[in-house]
């Protein structure tokens, strides 16, 4: 019994390509270590690339969109559109339905879905205009 049980075990022993391997020599150095250091560079290159940059990007453009909101824009904020009434510094209020005012947190604004005209822009006809027609 004692003989069948060793053989068992020398032949996994024999069979595990783990334990045939030996150990590399080690004094490689450089030459060793500079593709695996290629390799990570590259990889966090690639993930600066795909990921980190447009997710920025994207940031940067929420943040522009959410500082150039104004009275009269409509806008998206948890599924609610309403209209802004008025912008302080941080906080925006919102007519949701007639007489309906919330006040809510700029940062809380999703989505912008029209632009109101900028007052003392080009929204007034020129008096010339309005005297010929």
């Amino acid at each position: 019994m004692k003989n069948k049980i060793l053989a068992i075990s020398a032949a996994v022993l024999a069979a595990s390509p783990a334990l045939a391997q030996t150990a590399p020599a080690s004094g490689g150095g450089l030459s060793e270590t500079l593709p695996t250091l290629l390799m990570f560079g590259l990889m966090f290159v690639v993930f600066y690339v795909l990921l980190i940059r447009p997710q920025q990007k994207k940031v940067k453009e929420q943040q522009a969109m959410i500082s150039a909101v104004r009275r009269g824009d409509r806008v998206v904020v948890s599924g609610f559109i309403g209209t802004v009434t008025r912008v302080q510094d941080d906080e925006a209020q919102l007519e949701l339905a007639d007489g309906v005012r919330v006040r809510v947190l700029k940062s809380a604004i999703s989505t912008v879905l029209t632009k109101s005209e900028p007052k003392g822009g080009d929204a007034k006809p020129d008096s010339k205009e309005v005297a010929e027609g």
